[in-house]
């Protein structure tokens, strides 16, 4: 029987980051980790036009200013927004940009579907 942690503390600081389809990725919350969702520190750069079957995103803006394209529509991005990104939704995020990623369900790196 696996036991799942009662919680989880990770510092952002001490995670290496490897390039993902937003840009530089640091996973703080894991598919692994058996949450109920996944949560990435993401610092945005030539992010691609992407979707998700299964996965529902919410970005908070933790740095910079920037737009983000959702299907046909642009919006403006800056400190302190959140975006509500509902799964199916074409989106990227372009300007420089640090923001937080909360996935659900987890399993959204399994889930990245480019079109650009």
């Amino acid at each position: 029987m696996t036991t799942v942690a009662r919680f989880l503390r990770r510092d952002p600081a001490l995670i290496e980051p490897w390039p993902e389809t937003c840009g530089q990725i640091r996973t703080i919350i894991e598919e692994q980790d058996e949450a109920a969702a996944e949560i990435h520190h993401v610092e945005i750069e030539d992010a691609k036009l992407h979707y998700h079957e299964r996965t529902d995103e919410f970005y908070y803006v933790i740095d910079g200013e920037g737009v983000m394209i959702l299907d046909e529509t642009e919006i403006e991005l800056h400190k302190g927004v959140v975006v509500y990104v509902p799964r199916g939704v074409k989106h990227k995020a372009v300007g420089k940009l640090t923001v937080l990623t909360i996935c659900i369900p987890r399993g959204v790196l399994h889930d990245v579907h480019e079109v650009e």
